[in-house]
């Protein structure tokens, strides 16, 4: 079975898996209660066989096939379908009915960087948009096979064949790493050696290191390992004009870091090869467990102490009220520790230590070699006693730990029953923190109550700095029938506008893509996205990779 047959072509992850709610029993009533459902009403995918895709140019298909070798050069239907978007709202509500307007006349899977260099060159020479293609994870829109006016096509340029770990240099702790290698793989290969990467994003386990690199991603474990631009010592790239390889240093002061300009620059500069990537010894002891605020502000009032104190927790993650009782109704009953930590007895204690019925729920994650575990452990934890923060042992952090990947196959789920879920995710400073939170939620709340529906909107501390942190917003309502991208883009509107307007960034670590691009201009200012347009016209004169992402 092909990389595409066992992947979804409609939705997340394996065809084979879902969100399992079989054990769930109180998860469909909390739903309806909370989004004033009054139906059972379904919408199912179309079948695959009924989407017609507009044809494909074979007589220049056949140029690629010279350059490559036939197997290399695909062509049917599934292939154009899987590489044709990402996996946002937007992408899912459209392929879900058919509606693939950009689907990539072909798609490359070349086996070497010299190859991707000759593919780039000839799509310039034949003024052919390329689209790079990791795992196809993109949430805003970053993998549609786009093209400008002047492209004669639109090509898919998958870097699944790029994905072996090259080297590992054990004296600086850095593995050379190609960059179509998508996250399980790469981590199984390093930790084989006693080393890991750390990087652990939603999309782990079908993302790629390119698409980290290209999006400027942020893992689950950041705190301690960083974000991926801290762990990128040199990059590769391959443009029309040449192969660049960044300088492989620690550290430079010699002038503006091109390293970090083509970090996040979600291909518009060039197709990432590999890269040189800082890397970690596996650690031996992991400390994942639950705390309860009495409220959301008072847990960030700890993360913030937590950070500013000098601890670096592996993972700090702090859950709204809202997300936090949604949290609750979503567990399975045999597995609810939380549920059996909010039992009647308990709920009575808590509220008499002056908790209400909805606390706040922390994730607090230490991972080390040594006994520093448990020192920075009990350190932490008096702190957190300091806002109220009441320890609830080992077991809720690590059922947490064990279904984090789970959560975006609830989404296919849910556009079946016709439920519109999506995330979105900013940051900012501490100072500005309540300010931001309350003007996103009360955007969405208002944005959904104007297309007449009962929505949900939580919120959880994903990552957490010195001097801020990013809030990331789950929203859910009831679809508008036949108006679903009207609804989701009067919300995005809303929110984006929210957020620019009381100074958070569009994006903390989905990237910009096609569904960013208008609040990334206004976030950076005319003269700063001339400055990357010249970058552009002088890594990509003909302007063929990735056109309309990032500065359309």
């Amino acid at each position: 079975m092909s990389k595409e047959q066992e992947l979804k072509w409609y939705g997340w992850g394996l065809a084979s898996k879902n969100f399992d709610l079989s054990r769930r029993h109180n998860f469909w009533p909390f739903l309806r209660e909370k989004l004033q459902l009054t139906s059972n009403e379904t919408l199912l995918p179309v079948n695959l066989s009924d989407i017609k895709l507009s044809s494909s140019n074979s007589t220049l298909s056949a140029k690629f096939e010279v350059l490559l070798g036939v197997n290399a050069v695909r062509r049917d239907d599934l292939i154009r379908i899987t590489h044709a978007m990402g996996k946002s709202y937007l992408d899912l509500i459209r392929i879900r009915k058919g509606l693939i307007q950009n689907p990539p006349d072909f798609v490359l899977y070349p086996k070497t960087e010299a190859q991707v260099l000759e593919i780039l060159q000839l799509a310039s020479d034949l003024k052919i948009a390329v689209i790079p293609f990791g795992g196809g994870t993109s949430v805003v829109g970053g993998v549609e096979a786009l093209k400008d006016s002047g492209h004669i096509a639109a090509i898919s340029l998958d870097l699944s064949q790029l994905n072996q770990v090259v080297s590992i240099d054990e004296i600086s702790l850095l593995a050379t790493i190609e960059a179509g290698m998508l996250g399980p793989a790469l981590e199984n290969a390093l930790q084989a050696r006693g080393y890991t990467l750390g990087h652990y994003p939603q999309s782990f386990e079908f993302s790629s290191l390119g698409g980290w690199i290209a999006a400027r991603s942020a893992g689950q474990q950041s705190n301690k390992y960083g974000r991926v631009e801290d762990m990128v010592s040199s990059l590769t790239i391959a443009n029309p004009i040449e192969i660049i390889t960044t300088l492989d240093a620690p550290a430079s002061a010699a002038g503006p870091s091109i390293k970090q300009l083509l970090i996040g620059s979600e291909g518009l500069f060039g197709v990432i090869t590999k890269a040189k990537m800082r890397i970690h010894k596996l650690p031996t002891i992991k400390n994942y467990r639950g705390l309860l605020f009495k409220d959301f502000l008072s847990g960030a009032q700890a993360i913030r102490t937590i950070i500013q104190s000098g601890l670096e927790p592996t993972t700090i993650r702090l859950s709204d009220e809202l997300e936090t009782g949604a949290f609750m109704k979503m567990r399975p009953e045999s597995e609810s520790m939380l549920e059996n930590a909010l039992s009647s007895s308990v709920k009575w204690y808590l509220k008499n230590r002056g908790y209400s019925e909805s606390p706040a729920l922390m994730i607090l994650g230490f991972e080390a070699n040594d006994n520093s575990v448990k020192k920075e452990v009990k350190t932490a934890l008096e702190v957190c006693k300091q806002f109220d923060g009441m320890d609830l042992g080992t077991r809720v952090g690590q059922h947490w730990y064990k279904d984090r990947f789970a959560l975006p196959y609830l989404r296919d789920t849910l556009l079946d029953h016709m439920i519109m879920l999506d995330t979105l995710e900013t940051a900012t400073t501490w100072s500005n923190f309540s300010n931001l939170y309350k003007a996103v939620q009360k955007a969405l709340i208002d944005s959904i109550q104007s297309f007449g529906f009962s929505p949900m909107v939580f919120c959880h501390i994903s990552h957490s700095y010195h001097d801020g942190a990013s809030l990331y917003f789950t929203l859910m309502a009831k679809q508008a029938k036949d108006a679903e991208t009207e609804q989701w883009q009067g919300v995005k509107k809303a929110a984006s506008d929210a957020i620019l307007a009381n100074g958070g960034t569009i994006s903390h670590h989905h990237g910009v893509g096609r569904d960013h691009a208008p609040w990334a201009q206004r976030e950076h200012g005319k003269l700063a996205i001339a400055a990357l347009n010249s970058v552009k016209q002088v890594f990509d004169p003909q302007g063929i990779l990735n056109p309309g992402k990032l500065i359309k």
